[in-house]
């Protein structure tokens, strides 16, 4: 593995941990990218990567990805991420959640983690015994905000993609506005309810299978092959899994004028945003209309506010994909270098 300087993802991040304990097998890595606006937050992927290099490329993108994200948001929060390195059988045991507990009280609040890919709210408590850097945990008795933030990042989600049709499509709402779903997961699945509560024609694919046909049979969808969803014919397409789907190839082959989805850096490069624009295909910069989880987290862990703050804050991000498609449309820039430009002036780095 390179080190992180060498490495084509890294921007400037403020630290980069690498964390090895032998008794339980943890492998992790918990990048910084900044603390200008506050703790570096944003949380943990359980994933098997073909390499270590993957896995480093992969913490250090969504770390700065957090940064951008929560400065967007107008959060008091600045951006981290963690990886762990699972094996092909994806083993997970509760000695390496600890160990990894113990790895985040290490860093003394400086990084604040939550839940993401392949970790869970129960992995989450386990991590609360060894440290109170960690949010995203059940909702205690007589809070308001706390838990799973996936239904959260859905809703946002769900009201940015609103904002886009409106604006690309002119329709104000979504009856039998058909829209393709990569992903049949938390936040995809509470997305796909959204939309089919208002009228929207969906097709849903997800490599497990059961998962799929639960989430078509509630929700009326059309289940597509995998290797097709993204190249549908749709009025949307919605990225809800893994990132770097949209490269120099898949842009070409989109049939499609709006991609809004809760994937992070659903871009594999800043060039494939301007591809997208050529073609006249409306993009949603990911990292603002997905953070209605975050938005979630930070008032849980910062105590901030209730229900109603959090709501606020989610009813925000429209208005704010709206500003960034304004200075898009009058720069002739597109949206995710208007969207990446913002980020860097709020964190001191334009």
């Amino acid at each position: 593995m390179t080190t992180p300087w060498g490495n084509p993802h890294f921007d400037d991040h403020e630290a980069v941990h690498f964390v090895t304990d032998r008794a339980s097998g943890l492998k992790a890595i918990i990048a910084m990218h900044s603390t200008a606006l506050g703790p570096a937050a944003g949380g943990t992927r359980f994933w098997h990567y073909d390499d270590e290099e993957k896995a480093l490329s992969d913490v250090l993108r969504l770390s700065r990805g957090m940064s951008y994200k929560n400065a967007m948001a107008g959060l008091p929060l600045g951006g981290g991420k963690a990886v762990i390195l699972a094996d092909e059988a994806r083993t997970k045991t509760p000695a390496m959640i600890a160990a990894f507990g113990r790895a985040v009280n290490r860093l003394a609040g400086n990084y604040v983690t939550a839940e993401d890919v392949g970790i869970t709210v129960e992995d989450m408590i386990a991590v609360r015994r060894e440290t109170d850097f960690v949010a995203g945990l059940p909702v205690e008795d007589g809070a308001e905000v706390g838990g799973d933030p996936g239904p959260h990042t859905a809703r946002g989600v769900y009201l940015g993609l609103k904002a886009a049709v409106a604006r690309r499509l002119g329709r104000e709402t979504l009856a039998d506005v058909h829209v393709a779903i990569q992903g049949a997961g938390s936040v995809a699945s509470h997305l796909a309810r959204h939309l089919a509560a208002d009228g929207a024609r969906l097709s849903i694919a997800d490599v497990n299978r059961a998962r799929v046909e639960a989430l078509a049979a509630e929700t009326g969808a059309t289940i597509v092959d995998p290797a097709d969803i993204l190249f549908l014919k749709a009025d949307v397409v919605s990225p809800c899994a893994l990132g770097a789907i949209l490269n120099e190839e898949s842009v070409g082959r989109l049939d499609t004028a709006i991609i809004a989805g809760a994937a992070n850096n659903q871009l594999a490069t800043p060039g494939d945003g301007q591809r997208l624009a050529a073609r006249d295909i409306l993009y949603a910069p990911d990292y603002v209309i997905n953070a209605g989880g975050i938005i979630n987290v930070s008032t849980e862990y910062l105590a901030d506010g209730g229900a109603d703050l959090v709501r606020q804050r989610i009813d925000a991000i429209p208005g704010r994909l709206e500003q960034i498609w304004d200075e898009a449309a009058q720069s002739g820039r597109d949206p995710a270098s208007v969207a990446d430009a913002m980020a860097q002036r709020l964190i001191g780095r334009a």
